[in-house]
């Protein structure tokens, strides 16, 4: 009998942080990874793919610029993933009140972490069989009922967008077979979490591949935290 082939999977936004840190850990876990950047600069990205012995291919692709998007899904053409994972997001100051936005900087947010993510799963869900799982990194911010302290109003407001829209996403597909999971990674020491952060990349994101991988084959919708818990919307 023949080894089965490995577990596929598709991250966009890995050149560094949380994205990078997913793309190693499923090739840790013996799965071939397509995961993208957005500029043709050389990342730490790059530099894994340069160890991983031709198990994880890059793509370049600009979340917020359709064209980037179809090209993309051209040059992917009839391939298919285990998982498609989006995890691109931008933030701005934590203290930056609505009041104090400018127009350009919440339409940046918002369409960076709001359409942006959902534009890809509407473009690549279709290479995501019905065993697959599709994801979102959002986070615990993105809870209406948790947003009890204030505090990064516009990042809350695009997380919990993208919350809402992968809820119609999933109420149009109300048969689909696939795992849907919203990802609440935790506070994580990156460059948009800060040195204050509570976890280290290293105590989130392998768990958040557990609890990824602990719902695969089971339909329907969830917002899960990176220890499996059910985040209230």
């Amino acid at each position: 009998m023949s080894p089965s082939a490995p577990s596929t999977a598709l991250i966009i936004g890995a050149s560094r942080g949380l994205g990078l840190a997913l793309a190693e850990e499923y090739l840790k876990r013996g799965w071939r990874v397509v995961a993208t950047v957005r500029g043709h600069d050389q990342t730490p990205l790059h530099a894994l793919a340069a160890r991983s012995e031709g198990r994880l291919e890059i793509e370049t692709v600009d979340i917020v610029d359709p064209d980037q998007v179809t090209a993309l899904r051209q040059r992917l053409g009839p391939r298919s993933f285990d998982l498609l994972f989006v995890n691109a997001g931008v933030a701005n100051g934590p203290g930056e009140t609505i009041s104090k936005t400018s127009t350009n900087e919440f339409v940046r947010v918002m369409v960076t972490n709001t359409l942006g993510p959902m534009r890809m799963i509407e473009a690549f869900e279709s290479l995501v069989p019905a065993s697959g799982t599709i994801g979102v990194m959002s986070s615990g911010l993105g809870s209406v009922a948790d947003n009890e302290n204030g505090g990064w109003e516009v990042y809350r407001a695009s997380k919990a967008g993208l919350n809402t829209l992968m809820r119609s996403f999933a109420a149009r597909h109300a048969d689909d077979p696939r795992a849907l999971v919203i990802m609440s990674p935790g506070w994580v020491r990156t460059d948009m979490g800060g040195a204050n952060a509570a976890l280290g990349i290293e105590d989130s994101i392998p768990r958040v591949v557990d609890t990824i991988s602990s719902y695969s084959g089971k339909a329907g919708l969830r917002y899960l935290d990176y220890l499996g818990r059910t985040v209230r919307w």
